[in-house]
């Protein structure tokens, strides 16, 4: 397990610059960059408890949330330079709503037909990235595209046929919890 010596370890900073509780940073160098290209830095944050919603994995000791990145940024503070990573995580909420919209797997057999697929999953996925800005409040800007799914775009509805015309008549109240 690598070790650091608890001096290096500066406090995390939140955007607004105040420092971050429970949450601090250090750069590693030494034998762990050995082989690495010139000039690349290791940051690690560690961070207790660790935030709401993140699960401990293996590597996390004693209830401590461990997290690196490798950068070749110079001249920039180690815990800027962390904040700036930590702002980046909407990349990663965007690969996992793609994942989410059918872009996981390919389902077809042919390459035309898996380009057409890809193409549809990115329209959704625009059109998923769209509506919390323009049409959401409050928490639903955070929704998944599973919650998304069930709050929203399912609705409760019969299909009825009366006279020649045929009715689409939603069910009164709330959507589905």
């Amino acid at each position: 397990m690598l070790k650091v010596p608890a001096s290096p370890w500066a406090p995390a900073v939140e955007p607004d610059g105040e420092i971050r509780d429970g949450a601090w940073v250090a750069e590693l160098d030494g034998d762990v960059l050995t082989g690495w290209p010139e000039g690349m830095r290791l940051i690690d944050r560690k961070e207790q408890p660790p935030p709401p919603g993140a699960q401990l994995r293996l590597s996390d000791a004693d209830g401590i949330r461990l997290t690196c990145l490798a950068t070749k940024t110079i001249e920039v503070q180690i815990a800027a330079l962390e904040l700036r990573h930590r702002q980046r995580t909407s990349a990663e909420d965007r690969m996992h709503a793609a994942r989410a919209t059918g872009l996981r797997n390919l389902p077809l057999h042919d390459t035309a037909q898996d380009q057409i697929w890809q193409e549809t999953g990115q329209i959704a996925l625009g059109l998923l990235a769209w509506k919390p800005m323009l049409a959401l409040t409050g928490q639903a800007r955070r929704w998944e595209p599973r919650r998304l799914r069930l709050r929203l775009f399912s609705a409760a509805a019969q299909l009825v046929t009366t006279g020649h015309r045929r009715i689409l008549r939603f069910a009164e109240g709330p959507g589905p919890a």
